[in-house]
């Protein structure tokens, strides 16, 4: 009885901290403004679903080459109560795409853009999961801030647009917002503003999203594409549709229930993965050493390699086909394919609040500074979404169509136990997302139930079918052994957004855990964010 009662007042209080308040939730994400900005939401009543949209618009202001108003979003929820499910946020191509088209075309500038969901997302979101506490306007009040008042330049955003800065010289309005008047970018240290955006985001604050698919604003998107080139048109926005509601794919692992985004996302690859872990020798992946590091390779390259060569035959219906892919018969059968041996950006963050949802949106502009090009008035940067398509007909769904959804890498997870979220996690960084997120939720599972370590260890990923990438200072003699015997060539990333043992190609995983009983989160030392509790 005593050892109950013990149980119940270390329950109470871990949901009160020293100052005897309430917890009211937890956020990580890509940028401490960003996170500051849904802490406060959620320490002022609001919930997880009013927090993410606050955070995901102060992450468009605080960390521009990863996310926007013209990109793409998407979000895995555990409600309170209830099974999970997903926010569908995809973008979509235009309903006209000329008949000769380069990969150009694709990649930069406004004809590599598709119509954008981020907006259409969290106006949904406000609408049917918001508390009711805060109006559309206060939710996007802290990101109007930052975009008048700026925010200051840390460690990876001055990489970022130092590396790209040359990038910039296609588009004038580009280069006057990204850049200094002489050229060179925004020092470490100094305010970076962006007023357009600052007035923009003002004018949807006020008349809401339905002003940028339907309203002037939308006019004049379609006139700057028309005058320039670009593919969508008036009716592309006017007619883009409300984010579909739809179960996530989901697998057993080692006890857990692991909850991911369905095609066209990359959540089936990331299970696939786990479950080919799932049959390597328990003794080889329970520890951070080489030994872990090979068999995770092993399992990436299956993975990987059946997204390239085996692909899902379609975006819609997938039921049976995800099924047999992410079963321990089809993982066993790839492992007998090897028994014997043989760039891309986005922004993550995680949400919980006190009442039991959580959250998981990852988003994207795709590219680092999605296609290079901003709307010369209202400053925001199209997205390049379009490159994720294939100009020659290969009889997957990644060909080039009008009106088709793009394929993505995004992942976001969710891990259960006992019908409860014990982890909220996803990641940036195109396919290296998939790898990132498998091998943090198989850290945290296989060899501690510690978030902070499990997102700090150094990573490995494979470009299919034997490029390995390896993150870290050193290579021991071991993994190099073994590298050699199962035919791989090994790579060392050279991203330019790097600057020291962490290297961003490898991911920006933003993640939240329940240790013990109690909600901590991490933010990746890849990039500049921070994670933090709220308390009310």
């Amino acid at each position: 009885m005593n050892r109950i009662i013990g149980i119940f007042i270390f329950f109470v209080f871990c949901m009160t901290n020293v100052h005897g308040k309430e917890f009211a939730g937890y956020v990580s994400s890509a940028s401490p403004e960003a996170t500051e900005a849904g802490i406060k939401i959620l320490e002022n009543g609001g919930n997880a679903f009013d927090a993410a949209i606050s955070v995901s618009l102060a992450l468009g202001a605080s960390e521009p080459a990863g996310s926007g108003i013209f990109g793409q979003t998407v979000m895995l929820v555990q409600p309170k109560e209830g099974e999970p499910f997903v926010i569908h946020g995809t973008t979509l191509s235009p309903a006209n795409i000329p008949d000769v088209v380069s990969r150009k075309h694709l990649t930069q500038g406004r004809t590599a853009s598709t119509i954008p969901s981020n907006l259409k997302v969290l106006s949904f979101t406000h609408k049917n999961y918001g508390s009711g506490q805060f109006s559309w306007n206060e939710l996007l009040e802290p990101a109007i801030d930052l975009y008048e008042n700026g925010i200051l330049i840390g460690n990876f955003r001055y990489l970022a647009s130092n590396n790209y800065r040359s990038a910039f010289n296609i588009q004038k309005e580009a280069a006057d917002i990204f850049l200094k008047e002489n050229g060179s970018p925004y020092l470490i240290g100094e305010i970076f503003k962006q007023p357009k955006m600052a007035k923009t985001l003002k004018r949807i604050a006020e008349l809401g999203a339905e002003e940028f698919y339907r309203g002037e604003m939308a006019k004049n998107i379609a006139k700057d594409m028309s005058e320039n080139g670009g593919w969508i048109t008036y009716d592309d926005l006017a007619n883009f549709p409300d984010p579909k509601i739809i179960p996530t794919i989901q697998t057993d692992y080692k006890g857990y229930e692991i909850h991911s985004l369905p095609p066209p996302y990359g959540g089936w690859i990331m299970l696939q993965i786990l479950k080919i872990l799932e049959q390597s020798d328990t003794a080889d992946i329970d520890e951070d050493n080489w030994k872990r590091r090979i068999e995770l390779l092993n399992a990436m390259r299956l993975g990987h390699g059946e997204r390239t060569n085996n692909p899902v035959s379609g975006f819609y219906d997938y039921g049976n086909e995800i099924k047999t892919k992410i079963s321990e018969e089809e993982a066993t059968r790839l492992l007998n394919k090897y028994k014997n041996g043989i760039g891309g950006e986005t922004t993550h963050f995680s949400v919980v609040d006190g009442d039991g949802n959580a959250i998981a949106v990852t988003q994207s502009i795709d590219s680092y500074f999605g296609s290079k090009t901003v709307h010369p008035e209202y400053g925001f940067l199209y997205n390049n979404y379009m490159q994720s398509f294939r100009l020659e007909d290969d009889g997957s769904p990644y060909v080039l169509k009008e009106n088709e959804m793009p394929l993505s890498s995004m992942s976001a997870t969710i891990v259960k136990k006992n019908d409860e979220p014990v982890v909220v996690l996803g990641s940036p960084a195109s396919a290296r997302i998939i790898s990132a997120v498998a091998q943090v939720t198989s850290y945290w599972i296989d060899v501690e139930e510690n978030i902070a370590k499990a997102v700090a260890a150094f990573r490995v990923h494979v470009v299919p079918d034997n490029k390995a990438y390896i993150e870290g200072p050193t290579i021991s003699n071991e993994l190099l052994s073994e590298l050699s015997r199962y035919g791989y060539e090994l790579k060392r990333p050279n991203y330019g957004v790097s600057n020291g043992q962490y290297d961003p190609y490898f991911g920006g995983v933003h993640a939240l855990a329940k240790e013990k009983g109690v909600w901590t989160g991490t933010a990746d030392p890849r990039r500049d964010g921070i994670s933090k509790a709220a308390w009310k």
